[in-house]
């Protein structure tokens, strides 16, 4: 296609994605499947790889996050970011009411429209956006200055790049709050718990972590959501109250809470505050209050501010979901990466009218820090759909009898070795064949990127387990057709199939044999650097810590990972079993001393002789490296065509350049 049709067409879908990503994202009416979304992307994706001078900072593709921060920027808001008073009883809202109309000078019969909206407990921001483009946003800080997190933001999916109307104003700027959804948040920690990592504390925690991170891929990779609730300075627009603002926003294409509507009074304040009261446990976000603003922006300059607070809005904050009660027990239960976590046993109580039995204790480090032990009185809280977790120890009320759970010695379930990895928060079991591992393990072992057997998804991997037919991955080569016949819906054709996938998985590369087993801390490119270097799993097992560490890219971490892995007699007894069940894994040939040992090259631009793959898998096969980013280690850097902003920083930092041409003579050449 040429550049003339790439642009019209990238415009095209644009434009459209957009669309749907405020039907997604903002209306909550998708239009079509996650699958039709993706193949809209990937065509912009392609035809912006093939003219990159044509990606512009608005284009969908340019939400994955740019490149990490030494720090942040200071912002100055041009109009402060005030704090909101607290109200917290009927009396409150009723007092707010009557300040409001004395200083209007109103009779106080007269009823005041008011717009209410749920309180979200996030991060607050400020998007600026100019002729409709967001070019600039920051966190609200003191109120007065703020962080520059324009590329944190740009990854929320739900904040549009460009307002979507033909005449948008010359500035807007908008107020809102970043905030993590509850589903999310709890695999969010989950993940951090099973990687070693302490748990965020909440979701606004979470939320305000990940906007205020210096890499921009890590907000990148959390799926933040945003809700606009006021304007800062606008220009070339006018809005005459709250409720038109969230309603003209809205149809540009900035999300606002549903639940925001119009009331009349005190009467309506302490409805909404009641409904929301009620609502709050089922909503998908977390909120702690009602937020109530006078719904006319004539009234509320009127009103004026205080110094640190406008007159004319209030926050109606809830009262705290917490409730005493008594640890009986603390039992370690294992998660499916292996991750052992300690879970309090209460005595049951009643918190925001449901009654909780248990709640989490994260970690040992963190019941230390506590000081949390069996027959403790303690406070726990609930937030939303999160499970409850202790807040703090009433070590007044103890008798002497509390005692401390110690880490086990070994594994609840199958009794492997436990292990405590230095330096990190969770403690493991290493067992391979860990029950309440068994399922992960082997749908990874199965995946593409590992053996890749061919049809064994999810599904088939828990009939397998429900009947009895693997205990372990090993278990997989000792399948046999009248195995796979028992499942439901199962056709003769179908099980030779999978017999055969399993088969072809017997020969595969040694590289994909490592990075199937699991092993913590190795991924496909770690997989790559053992299998070179040990050349069998044999010798892998064999390898001391030191030997590990000579290898580049290999640190103490990975190699202490590997050590405890292959020191665990199940792990060692079922890649045995694998072995004698005819896993033959193989080794990728790489030339011992080639020209490219010891070098790292990168490779940007619009590559015409090669592809990437195909040049990772030239220099690979000469002893060197191909990174994906450019640094002081980085010994070449291949440009193609429309190179970019990898072309910069090779020559800011001195590093070679080369032409595709220059690399390939230096390929074939002798030296």
């Amino acid at each position: 296609m040429d550049k003339p049709a790439a642009a019209g067409r990238i415009a095209e879908l644009r434009a459209e994605i957009r669309r749907h990503d405020n039907l997604y994202y903002v209306l909550d009416r998708p239009a079509i499947t996650d699958a039709e979304y993706d193949i809209l992307y990937l065509e912009l994706v392609k035809l912006e790889e093939e003219h990159p001078d044509l990606i512009t900072p608005d284009s969908p593709t340019q939400r994955v996050g740019g490149r990490p921060l030494d720090r942040f920027e200071q912002v100055t808001h041009r109009i402060p970011m005030l704090s909101l008073e607290n109200a917290f009883t009927d009396g409150d809202i009723a007092e707010f009411d009557d300040r409001v109309k004395r200083f209007l000078g109103l009779p106080a019969g007269e009823e005041i429209a008011y717009v209410c909206e749920p309180k979200m407990d996030g991060l607050a921001v400020e998007l600026v956006y100019e002729g409709g483009r967001l070019t600039v946003g920051s966190t609200r800080g003191d109120g007065f200055v703020g962080e520059e997190v324009t590329q944190n933001l740009k990854t929320v999916k739900s904040i549009p790049l460009t307002l979507g109307c033909d005449n948008p104003p010359a500035l807007l700027e908008v107020r809102g709050e970043v905030f993590l959804p509850l589903d999310a948040f709890q695999k969010l920690n989950t993940q951090r718990e099973e990687e070693g990592e302490a748990p965020f504390a909440n979701p606004r925690n979470a939320a305000a972590g990940s906007i205020r991170q210096l890499d921009p891929r890590i907000a990148a990779k959390r799926p933040l959501a945003i809700f606009c609730y006021a304007p800062g300075m606008v220009e070339a627009a006018s809005f005459a109250s709250q409720s038109e603002f969230l309603a003209t926003i809205r149809r540009w294409g900035l999300p606002v809470n549903p639940l925001a509507r119009q009331v009349t009074g005190v009467a309506g304040i302490l409805a909404f505050y009641r409904e929301m009261t009620a609502q709050r446990d089922t909503l998908p976000y977390e909120i702690d209050g009602v937020v109530v603003k006078v719904d006319s922006f004539a009234l509320q300059r009127e009103l004026g501010e205080k110094s640190r607070s406008p007159r004319w809005a209030a926050a109606v904050k809830f009262p705290p979901r917490q409730a005493v009660t008594v640890i009986e027990d603390i039992v370690p239960s294992v998660g499916r990466t292996g991750v052992i976590t300690p879970t309090a046993h209460l005595r049951p109580v009643e918190v925001s009218g449901v009654t909780v039995s248990r709640a989490t204790l994260h970690n040992w480090e963190e019941m230390e820090r506590k000081d949390i032990r069996i027959g403790d009185t303690v406070v726990i809280e609930r937030a939303g759909d999160v499970i409850p977790a202790v807040v703090r120890v009433l070590t007044e009320k103890r008798s002497g009898d509390e005692r401390f759970l110690p880490i086990p010695a070994s594994c609840p379930e199958c009794g492997s070795e436990v292990v405590k990895i230095p330096d990190e928060v969770a403690v493991r079991c290493m067992g391979l064949s860990c029950p309440a591992q068994i399922r992960e393990s082997i749908i990874h072992f199965a995946s593409r990127h590992a053996m890749d057997i061919d049809g064994l998804g999810e599904k088939y991997v828990e009939q397998l387990l429900r009947l009895g037919l693997v205990r372990n991955v090993a278990d997989l080569y000792l399948l046999t057709r009248d195995d796979f016949m028992q499942f439901d819906r199962m056709g003769v054709k179908l099980a030779e199939n999978l017999l055969n996938a399993i088969a072809a998985s017997r020969q595969r590369e040694l590289s994909r044999f490592i990075f199937a087993l699991g092993i913590r801390h190795v991924g496909e490119h770690t997989a790559k650097l053992l299998a070179t270097a040990f050349g069998s799993i044999d010798n892998l097992a064999r390898a001391e810590e030191e030997e590990l560490l000579s290898i580049r890219e290999i640190g103490p971490q990975v190699a202490r990972s590997i050590i405890t892995f292959f020191h665990n007699e199940g792990n060692r007894e079922t890649i045995r079993r694998m072995i004698e069940a005819g896993v033959r894994p193989t080794v990728e040939e790489k030339r011992v001393g080639g020209r490219f040992t010891g070098k790292t090259f990168v490779f940007t631009g619009a590559l015409t002789r090669f592809t990437r793959d195909e040049a990772k898998t030239m220099v690979e096969s000469e002893g060197g490296h191909a990174a994906g980013s450019v640094s002081k280690k980085t010994d070449y850097v291949v440009a193609g065509a429309e190179a970019g902003s990898k072309l910069a920083k090779a020559r800011d930092l001195g590093v070679a350049v080369l032409t595709e041409d220059e690399f390939l003579t230096m390929l074939e050449g002798d030296t």
